[in-house]
Parts: C-alpha cells; structure tokens; sequence
C-alpha cells in the first residue's frame, strides 16, 4: 500500500494525476525558493552599510538617477553606466522613478528573480518528463546551486540571465511565437550573451534526428521561430552593433597576454598555466564552472549512461517526451559559443559566459529525471505482491533521496552563500558625504572601493574598478594607478603636487600601515603595476620617506580605525613650507 502510495504521487506523469498535485509542488517549490530568498534577505538588511560585492561595479553608478549631479565627469561611474545593457539600465531606472532606491532594489531582486527561476524550471521541466515531484526536485536542486554562488545574489546583469534564459527554454519547447520572441529580445536587453545562444538553438532545431541521420524539420513553426527570433535578435542587437563606445574596443588577445591582470595571479586572471586551468576547470576561459556539480545531489546526472544503457530496468524513461531534445541543442549551442568567444577573444567576452548558464540547466534537469527514474525503478521492484525487506527498501530509499535533496543546506558551513559586503567605517563615509558631490578622492586602499556606494562621491581608483576588457577604459585607469603609487611614495613634493592638479584630487585616503614596506609587498592588485610598485617598495626599504608621508600629521582632516583622509589643499601649501 506504502509503495503504490509513492509510486502514485512520486513518479506518475501528469496525464494521471491531478491538477491539485501540479498545483502542490509547484507551490512546494516556491515555498523552498522564498525561503531561500528571505535568509539572503536578512544578511543583506543586516546592516545600512550592507551591499552586494558586485553591486559595488554595477549599481553605485545608478545613484545618478536619484541624484544626477553625483560622479560629474568620473571616469569609473561614466565607464560602468556605458557597459550596462541597455535593459538593466531602464529597469532600475524605471523603479527609481518610482521612489524605490537602486540599491534597496538591488537587494529585493534577488527573491523575486529566484521565483522566476523557479516557475520557469519547474514547468520546463514537466515539458521534458510529465510529472510534478520531478519538476519540485529540478527546482530545487537548481535553487540550492543559485544560492550557493553569486550570480542570482548579485543583482547585476548576470542575475536576470536565469530567469530569461529559462524563459526562452520554456517557450521554445512549447512552440510559444510571442513567448519566445519576447524572452530573446529581453536576453538581448538584460544579457547579450545568452541571446547567442538562443538564436543558435533556434537554428538548430531545424534539423531533426531520425533514423541515425539528419533531416530537416518538418514543423512550419521550428522556421516561424527561427525566422521571428533572428529578426528580433537582429533588432535588438543593432544599437550594440551601429553605436561606438568611447571606451571601446575590446582589448586584443596578444594585448592582454602582456598585461600581468590576465594571467595567474592577476585581477582578472584568464591565461592559465595549463591545458586544464585553460580549458576545463579554470576561470572565465574554460569549458566547465567549478560548481556545476554543487550541490553534490546534482552528481546524479552522471548516471545518465548507465540509465540508457539498461533502460529497459529504468521504465519511467519512455515517458520521457521528444522534449528532451532541447537539452542536447542547448549543449552544442553552448559549446559553439564557447569556441566562438575563443576564437574572437575578447569581442564577445568571456568563453566562460556560453557554457556556465547552459551546463548548469543541463544537468539540474538530468539530474532530476535521473533521481525520478531511479525511485520509479525502485517502487516498479518493490510493487506486489512484496515482502517486508522490498518494502523497507523501497521507504528507506524515498526518505534518503527526499532527506539528501532537502536537507542539503543543512550540511553546507554557510547557506546562502551572500557575497555581501559591509562597510567597517560608517563615520568615514559619513564624511565624505558631508563634502561637495563633486570632490575626487585618490587612495590605494581597499576601503576607496566602498566609497562610492556608501559616501557617493567619486575616486580615482579601487581594486573593485580595475576592470580591463575595454581599452579605452583600462588604459586611462592603469594609467591612474600607476600616477598614483608614483606620486603617494615620491620623497619629491612636487611630484606629489604634479599628481594632485593633473587629476583635481580634493582628498587622499592613506591607511596607516601605507608608508611599511609590507604593504606594497603584500598587495598582489598593486604588485601588477610595474616597476612603479617594486621601485617604491625599495626605497621604502632603504628608508628614503615619501613625501607625503610628511605630511600626514598636518594635513589630516579626519581620522577612523586604520585610516586618515589629508586635505588635498594643504598637501599642495606643503611645497611652501
């Protein structure tokens, strides 16, 4: 009775089942979204000073549409605001209008899209295998892997990629005309990259495979997609295509070979030392994400070979509709891009960016009708008549799968992962606040880079901006850096005052261990800056004192922690002292 009971809600498709049953789990699974959502929301509201790692790239620029006179003529905020997809842009302009602040949406966003996610991985998930508990178990695993990594937290860009991408998914399979054109002009408008992808996929499935060999599809609406989808795909991309930006182009593959940020060790590190950190596991320029088995339960997606090669023992697979179809188009989709982006380097970013989204829906799905296959399988045995043995079996082996899905969290040190950073010095950026909205402030420490979300004023440079895809953008940033650990450790005072009107710096940042040998050396962003960084370490290790360093007592205007801000003015009265 036990195993008929499971076998019925568990592993039954839909056309036997009840619509109350779809109904349940759909609403389990965006219970366990919202749950998730609300313990990231309470890390994000834990503090006023609390904010995404990359919303520190991505939103700080947006002030602006709550305050237009803040970041006049900054190189960091006009860059950031030029590479923001024209979609993203409108939205959070659109809700500022509204009264809500950028970055207060920057931390409601994430609940809701994981919500998205879930409505769209649960029902295109019940359009490749019909039953409702699979359709649960793919969005939760898919769920858990969002919240054990940054993409979906973050709010950016990248954020909206899931719940588009899936979209598009959804409505391809369906055959949806206005479903799909839709979502492929939003993935133009919120994140260009998976819109590639997506008109491959259209593309592809033209053809079909029958019989061991391709033929061209016999479905009119696979050419109305593809046809629709291409010409909105084209529509949405021209603006891309026909307008210059004036911190283009995109840097060169021998270009960034020089620079020491894209190799190892560096800000954005993309050359690695081996074939595998090339091309298999390392970041942004390989073929698989480190996490695209994480959660671990996602592993039973490698069980794929064995379930075909004995699926005869596996019935649950002929439910299975052609569907599934979309998953192997999704893979040569992902891959062609990914070879692409290679071969184009660095035009269409980040060979990484094709694969990651695709895999990871790939093998949630996989996974989730792996682990349905499997319990079918189990209760198939199990069925009557039974013995006690079959039947504990059968109950021990729901409650491990269920338990292990479930309670996964439960075993993971810190669950969500919350990439949020909170600023450690409110009075200091209550300072700055408390300044002229146009004033620049020059530092190398690593709190500048919290200074324009929590002060909102403007800085020369930060870790958290050395961004260097763009030439037109980095050249002039490198630049900057490099003037400044010029300047900051110069024993000459008119080097220092040369720097200061070059770049109209108002204040300068210092922490209090700036002027020890060990903080150049143990500094591995400002160790790519050579040989200004190395030249300065060493006459710092001969004892020649900076100029500025002199002035440090004089000059200070205000001082918290570790940090002491100098007034740029009276660094520049020191030359007469």
């Amino acid at each position: 009775m036990a195993i008929a009971y499971l076998h019925r809600e568990l592993t039954t498709p839909t056309p036997k089942t009840s619509r109350t049953q779809v109904k349940f789990w759909f609403g389990l699974s965006l219970a366990f979204a919202a749950v998730y959502g609300i313990l990231g929301w309470q890390q994000a509201f834990s503090s006023d000073y609390a904010v995404q790692d990359d919303a520190r790239q991505h939103v700080f620029w947006m002030l602006r549409f709550v305050d237009p006179e803040l970041f006049p003529n900054n190189l960091i905020a006009d860059y950031f605001q030029s590479v923001a997809p024209a979609g993203y842009a409108t939205f959070y302009r659109v809700i500022a209008a509204l009264g809500v602040h950028p970055l207060l949406l920057n931390k409601l966003l994430p609940l809701m899209l994981g919500l998205l996610v879930t409505g769209y991985c649960f029902g295109l998930c019940l359009e490749l295998l019909p039953i409702p508990a699979t359709g649960f178990i793919a969005a939760l695993m898919l769920n858990q892997q969002l919240w054990l990594k940054d993409d979906l937290i973050s709010g950016t860009p990248r954020a909206f990629a899931y719940p588009l991408f899936l979209a598009f998914l959804y409505y391809v399979v369906r055959r949806s005309l206005l479903g799909t054109l839709a979502a492929i002009a939003l993935l133009g408008l919120f994140y260009p990259q998976c819109l590639f992808i997506g008109v491959v996929i259209l593309v592809l499935r033209l053809a079909d495979w029958e019989n061991g060999r391709f033929r061209l599809s016999q479905n009119r609406q696979d050419y109305l997609l593809c046809a629709a989808g291409l010409g909105v795909a084209l529509l949405v991309m021209l603006p891309y295509v026909l307008t210059a930006s004036e911190f283009g182009p995109a840097i060169t593959a021998a270009e960034a070979r020089t620079l020491p940020e894209f190799l190892p060790g560096g800000r954005a590190t993309f050359f690695h030392k081996t074939f595998q950190g090339y091309w298999i596991n390392g970041r942004r320029s390989s073929m698989f994400p480190k996490s695209l088995f994480t959660p671990v339960t996602l592993c039973a997606a490698l069980l794929w070979p064995l379930l075909l090669a004995y699926r005869s023992r596996f019935p649950l697979l002929k439910q299975v509709t052609p569907n599934i179809a979309i998953l192997p188009q999704l893979f040569l989709a992902s891959v062609g891009m990914f070879f692409a982006a290679h071969a184009l380097l660095f035009k269409l970013h980040l060979p990484s960016r094709y694969t990651g989204y695709g895999f990871r829906v790939i093998v949630v799905l996989l996974a989730a009708i792996a682990l349905s296959a499997i319990l079918d399988a189990i209760f198939q045995a199990c069925q009557q008549p039974a013995n006690l043995y079959q039947q504990v079996f059968a109950i021990a082996s729901t409650v491990v799968i269920g338990a292990s899905l479930v309670l996964y969290p439960s075993f993971v040190k810190h669950f969500p992962v919350i990439t949020y950073r909170v600023g450690a010095v409110p009075s200091l950026y209550q300072f700055f606040q408390q300044q002229p909205k146009d004033i620049l402030i020059a530092s190398l420490s690593d709190e500048a880079n919290n200074l324009p979300t929590f002060a909102q004023r403007s800085i020369l440079v930060g870790s958290e901006y050395a961004v260097p895809y763009h030439v037109g953008y980095y050249r002039k940033f490198r630049q900057q850096i490099i003037d400044l650990i010029h300047a900051q450790y110069s024993p000459d005072l008119a080097a220092v005052n040369q720097f200061i009107q070059k770049y109209s710096v108002d204040f300068w940042l210092l922490d209090a261990a700036a002027f020890t040998p060990e903080y150049l050396g143990d500094d591995s962003w400002m160790d790519q800056f050579q040989p200004v960084t190395s030249e300065a370490r060493s006459r710092l290790e001969q004892g020649v004192v900076p100029a500025l360093a002199t002035l440090v007592e004089p000059c200070t205007v205000f001082k918290a922690e570790n940090l002491v801000v100098l007034q740029a003015e009276c660094i520049a009265q020191g030359r007469f002292d």
